[in-house]
């Protein structure tokens, strides 16, 4: 046989093969319109009504152009914003390292590690001798300036010596009064107190000791209330204020809830973290919480409620995002803006009101105007839309 003859019934078996599988496939026609297949065209090859009662595949009712077979789900709405959970570290609202007034031999060391002291309380002591000597001096000295001052007194009073040798001898008590005040002073300052209550850490020092005015001593901490600093992401700056209430949980206590209010909120934006720092009180009647704890801190906002949509019911297209909405059984393209994507939810800024019906399924074959029929009867994971029937 020739080779054209070859040709042209093997374009004929193919035809015959072409046409009878539009003929009898269910959907052929749809398939072939889908894989670009101009509509005339693909009319001659498998007519629409191809595939008798039962040929629609999922998508169609049946195969004389019925509505759109579609799976929906309700829109519901979310709440999103309305909670801000932070990690803290904490710190003693007052704490202090305690150095010497002045250098010498550590005498004594007073307190101990854990002790709980008042203001003012002697924590530590000096070598003193030598202040005190002086101190003793400078009062002797006071003491004869005052009974000079005396007798002059009295002389004048006889017209024996001048007012000004009187004034004299009275500058000189004033004299002596300001350098027992300064002895008594260094004296004081051999002493080592504590500046406010709380409670002391690890003493660094023994008695013994040579210190300086740049030696630690102990620290104390003021434990009576917990300030915790922690970061918030910049979303948020516009809803935190000073006094806003807030509960924490400390990471060494599980369970126990502490509350709390803002104290401080910083002036200006982390650039790098893009994240603002907020310092927090918490109250500590019980002494439970230390310093250098870290918190879990957790607070709540009015928040702001977003449509909520199934992420199967989200397409895209050239001008961005959109969801098909079943409104009196036909499709309506609504255009949406994602706000948060979850792994069982989209929440979306759009025109979409709770209950609406948004298409998960069978979303092939819509279009704007067209008409649907909403199929929610139960399925398998998995399973198509069912057939037209």
């Amino acid at each position: 046989m020739r080779l054209w003859k070859q040709l042209l019934v093997s374009a004929a078996i193919i035809s015959a093969g072409a046409l009878l599988w539009g003929r009898l496939a269910p959907g052929a026609n749809g398939m072939l319109t889908s894989a670009g297949i101009p509509d005339r065209l693909a009319a001659l090859i498998a007519p629409p009504s191809a595939g008798g009662k039962n040929g629609g595949r999922a998508g169609r009712a049946d195969g004389f152009g019925g509505p759109s077979l579609v799976v929906t789900k309700p829109v519901v709405m979310a709440l999103v914003n309305d909670r801000l959970n932070a990690i803290g570290d904490g710190e003693a609202i007052r704490s202090v390292t305690v150095t010497p007034y002045a250098t010498g031999n550590l005498t004594e060391v007073l307190v101990s590690s854990g002790d709980r002291v008042e203001r003012g309380q002697v924590i530590a002591r000096l070598d003193s001798d030598e202040q005190r000597i002086a101190a003793d001096q400078a009062r002797l000295t006071r003491d004869r300036a005052r009974d000079k001052l005396k007798r002059y007194q009295d002389l004048r009073a006889k017209s024996a010596v001048s007012p000004v040798e009187v004034q004299d001898v009275n500058s000189d008590l004033q004299a002596a009064e300001l350098a027992l005040q300064s002895a008594e002073l260094n004296l004081r300052r051999r002493d080592i107190p504590a500046p406010y209550g709380g409670v002391v850490g690890i003493i660094l020092v023994n008695p013994g000791d040579y210190v300086t005015q740049s030696t630690q001593i102990a620290r104390i901490d003021d434990r009576s209330e917990i300030l915790v600093d922690f970061w918030v992401p910049e979303r948020f700056t516009t809803r935190i204020d000073v006094g806003a209430e807030l509960s924490a949980t400390a990471i060494a206590r599980p369970g126990e809830s502490f509350s709390g209010v803002v104290q401080a909120v910083d002036n200006r934006i982390d650039q790098d973290s893009r994240t603002l720092r907020v310092r927090a009180r918490i109250a500590n009647p019980n002494d439970v919480l230390r310093a250098g704890m870290s918190f879990q801190v957790s607070m709540r906002f009015a928040g702001d409620q977003y449509p909520s949509v199934d992420p199967l019911a989200v397409q895209w297209s050239a001008d961005g995002s959109y969801v098909w909405r079943v409104h009196d059984d036909k499709a309506e393209k609504v255009p949406i803006r994602i706000i948060q994507r979850n792994p069982d939810k989209v929440l979306v800024s759009a025109r979409l009101a709770p209950d609406d019906l948004v298409v998960t399924e069978g979303l092939q074959r819509l279009r704007t105007g067209g008409a649907v029929k909403v199929v929610n009867e139960e399925r398998k994971p998995g399973q198509p839309v069912a057939e037209g029937t």
